[in-house]
C-alpha cells in the first residue's frame, strides 16, 4: 500500500502527512491519516472524523480509539484512522472550511477548486482508493442534538448491513446527497456509514461510548481484532426509515418537555414556546407515535426553527 508516496507494508504502523494548503500567515495545514496493517491480507476499513470542524464528538470518539489501541495489533486487514479532515473548520470552531463551502458537500473535489474542494480532493485521491468500507463519525448541527444514530444510504445493500453491525441505538436509512462523501465513495462501490451523535462544539459521553461500541463491532465482525466476551455483536438497532421535523411555528422561549431517544405517541405534549413578556404560551405536540432522533437545545427559537426530530418505521 502506497499513500502520498509513503509505502506501508503489512504488519506497519505508520503517520502519513497529506498537505492541504496554509494559513493567510504561512502555516502549512495538513492532513494526518494513521495506518495500521496486520500482516493477513483482509479488508481496508477507513475511520474518519471533522469533515465539519464543529463537530467535535467525531474528532474525540477516533482520538480515544487511537489512545486505546484498537488498531495496534490487527489480525487481518488495514484500517487508515483520519481523526480530523476540516482542519481549518477545527481551528475556526466552523462546520465550513474559510471560503463558506462545506467539505461534505464538494466530493469528489478538485485540487484547482475551492478550499472545501481541495480537502475532498486530497481524501479522494489519497485515501479512498485503498478503501473497501468506512465510518464517517458526525454530530447534529447549530444547538441540534441528534441521539447516538448510525445512517446508512437506501438501496445499498452493502451500507446496511455494515449499519447492522455497528449496533448503534437508531439505524437509519437514508437517501444519498449529492457531492457527500458517502455518494463519492458509493460512486466507486465503498459502502460509508454515517455515525450521528450528541451536537456541535459540546463533547457527549453516551455518543462518545456508542461510537467507540461501533467501531469495535466493525473491527470484530471482519475478524480484524481479536473478539471479547461481550454482547456488543447482538443487534439491537431501532430501524427508522421515515423522518420529519416538527418546526416551531412561532418565536420565543423554547423549552423541550420530551429529549432525544424517547418514544411519543401521536398528539402527546412534548415541548413549549412562551413569549418573552409571558402573555402567551404555545404547546407542542408529536404529529405521530415516533421516536425522537434529534432535538434542539437553543432557549431562544424563531419561526420555522427546527425543535424535534421524529423517525418511525414505515412498513
Amino acid at each position: 500500500m502506497k499513500i502520498n508516496g509513503h509505502e506501508i507494508l503489512p504488519g506497519e504502523n505508520k503517520k502519513i502527512k497529506i498537505r492541504v494548503g496554509k494559513l493567510p500567515s504561512g502555516t502549512h495545514i495538513n492532513i494526518f491519516a494513521n495506518v495500521y496493517r496486520a500482516k493477513k491480507k483482509g479488508k481496508t476499513l477507513l475511520v474518519l472524523g471533522g469533515i465539519h470542524g464543529d463537530e467535535i464528538n467525531g474528532v474525540e470518539i477516533i482520538r480515544r480509539s487511537i489512545e486505546q489501541e484498537y488498531y495496534e495489533d490487527l489480525e487481518s486487514g488495514t484500517v487508515i484512522v483520519i481523526p480530523l479532515l476540516n482542519v481549518y473548520g477545527f481551528i475556526n470552531f466552523s462546520r465550513e472550511v474559510p471560503d463558506g463551502k462545506d467539505v461534505n458537500r464538494s466530493f469528489p473535489g478538485v485540487n484547482t477548486g475551492s478550499l472545501a474542494s481541495r480537502v475532498a480532493r486530497k481524501l479522494t485521491k489519497f485515501i479512498l482508493p485503498h478503501v473497501d468500507m468506512g465510518i464517517d463519525f458526525h454530530t447534529g448541527g447549530d444547538s441540534r442534538y441528534n441521539y447516538p444514530q448510525i445512517r446508512y444510504s437506501k438501496g445499498v445493500d452493502e451500507s446496511k448491513t455494515l449499519a447492522s453491525i455497528f449496533n448503534a441505538p437508531f439505524m437509519i436509512e437514508k437517501p444519498m446527497i449529492k457531492k457527500s462523501l458517502r455518494k463519492a465513495a458509493n460512486d466507486r462501490g465503498i459502502p460509508i456509514i454515517v455515525f450521528e451523535g450528541g451536537e456541535s462544539k459540546r463533547l457527549d459521553d453516551l455518543s462518545i461510548e456508542k461510537g467507540l461500541a461501533g467501531i469495535k463491532n466493525i473491527l470484530y465482525h471482519f475478524g480484524m481484532i481479536k473478539p471479547e466476551e461481550s454482547d456488543n455483536h447482538i443487534t439491537t438497532s431501532i430501524k427508522i426509515n421515515k423522518t420529519s421535523w416538527i418546526r416551531a411555528r412561532d418565536s420565543g422561549l423554547f423549552r423541550a418537555l420530551k429529549k432525544s431517544g424517547y418514544q411519543v405517541e401521536e398528539k402527546e405534549l412534548i415541548g413549549m414556546i412562551k413569549d418573552v413578556l409571558g402573555e402567551e404560551s404555545k404547546n407542542i405536540h408529536s404529529s405521530r407515535k415516533a421516536y425522537i432522533l434529534g432535538h434542539n437545545n437553543a432557549p431562544v427559537v424563531n419561526m420555522g426553527d427546527a425543535l424535534f426530530n421524529l423517525g418511525w418505521q414505515d412498513k
